[in-house]
């Protein structure tokens, strides 16, 4: 039997079917029509459509310690959430984990496998992280009185937080779907029409330092709240700039969050091309390919200075980006003082809504 060939609408994605009055292929759903050629090549762009290509061949920083260098740092262990803290143990005194608040104990001195290839050194000391904590909760109107009057800062802490930065090209062949939309009236009618375009990019995107948390026990949403860092402060591992702060041993590998940064890389590099295809209504990526070469992974450590406060039994947690001063963290809710503005806005809208209805009763 001979071979029937079947073509999706590239408008709607319904089954096509030819239409001997006009004798082209029709869409029953959207009443689109098509040259029969001009499916035969679109098929063919779909078919030959890469698909991506993000492996990465992780390799074992080449940054060795040299014999002597860790002499004089300790290693601190969290029972409560696993956190290993690193310090210099002339200069810093490490009690109370940075995370969960739980005292840690001494573990050893500190001997391991793989050595930061960078660092970006702290530029905001201590005064600066509790200042940008007065002013987050400036102008709060729905924090806890108490909660902004009382001193909640159990110890606020320089912790040099480890990072996988991912370096790469990326070649790059997309598919966008594209509409104009054009709308008239005749008569006593209203007409739309859409127009729908299939828009192809190529090209080669280079990508530094993009990052990846490696401490488990920071939240992932909350270091990319901190972002971004400024990559070219960073500057060559010595163990010197740990004087005085604590460093998180890293738990999570470069291969357990490499599929985190492709999706950036994937996401940001459809968003890139996407800015170039204008003068249309619409545009929303059909499909991509994109295949990365030249890619290498570092081991670095980036500042953040962590706030503990406690209120009602919870724990809140604050960061502050040791670099920018950029500051995030979660409030609590005061919830008198949220049903009070609920209510007084509920009874704005029913003031508002009544006397437009007797300005309306009355004129």
């Amino acid at each position: 039997m001979p071979s029937t060939i079947e073509y999706k609408c590239p408008c709607c994605g319904g089954e096509l079917e030819f239409d001997v009055s006009e004798q082209k292929m029709k869409c029953p759903y959207c009443d689109n029509t098509f040259e029969a050629e001009t499916l035969r090549e679109y098929d063919n762009l779909l078919r030959n459509q890469p698909a991506d290509d993000m492996n990465w061949n992780m390799q074992a920083s080449a940054n060795e310690w040299q014999e002597g260098e860790t002499s004089n740092m300790a290693v601190y262990h969290c029972n409560s959430c696993g956190a290993e803290i690193v310090c210099d143990d002339q200069t810093t005194a490490a009690t109370h984990c940075p995370y969960c608040e739980s005292p840690i104990v001494l573990a050893g001195k500190f001997s391991g496998e793989l050595k930061p290839d960078l660092v970006i050194p702290f530029k905001l000391d201590k005064n600066a992280a509790v200042e940008a904590l007065g002013k987050h909760l400036k102008g709060k109107k729905l924090l806890p009185k108490l909660f902004r009057t009382q001193n909640h800062i159990e110890e606020v802490k320089g912790v040099y937080v480890p990072f996988w930065l991912f370096d790469a090209k990326a070649d790059a062949s997309i598919r966008y779907k594209a509409t104009k939309v054009r709308t008239w009236k005749s008569g006593n009618y209203r007409y739309t029409e859409t127009s729908f375009f299939a828009v192809n990019r190529e090209g080669t995107l280079e990508f530094e330092a993009v990052p990846e948390d490696g401490a488990s026990q920071m939240a992932d949403d909350l270091m990319e709240s901190l972002e971004p860092y400024n990559i070219s402060d960073a500057v060559s591992f010595q163990t010197a700039y740990l004087s005085g702060y604590l460093a998180n041993r890293y738990d999570v590998s470069d291969t357990e969050v490499v599929d985190r940064a492709n999706r950036r890389i994937k996401i940001s590099t459809e968003k890139a091309f996407q800015d170039t295809v204008t003068g249309f209504n619409t545009v929303t990526v059909e499909s991509s390919g994109i295949r990365l070469f030249n890619n290498k992974a570092k081991y670095a450590l980036y500042p953040v200075w962590i706030l503990n406060t406690d209120w009602n039994g919870q724990k809140y947690t604050f960061a502050m980006n040791g670099q920018t001063g950029k500051f995030v963290g979660n409030l609590p809710l005061d919830k008198g003082a949220f049903v009070k503005w609920l209510i007084g806005l509920t009874g704005l809208f029913g003031a508002i809504s009544f006397a437009v209805m007797y300005l309306t009763w009355f004129l």
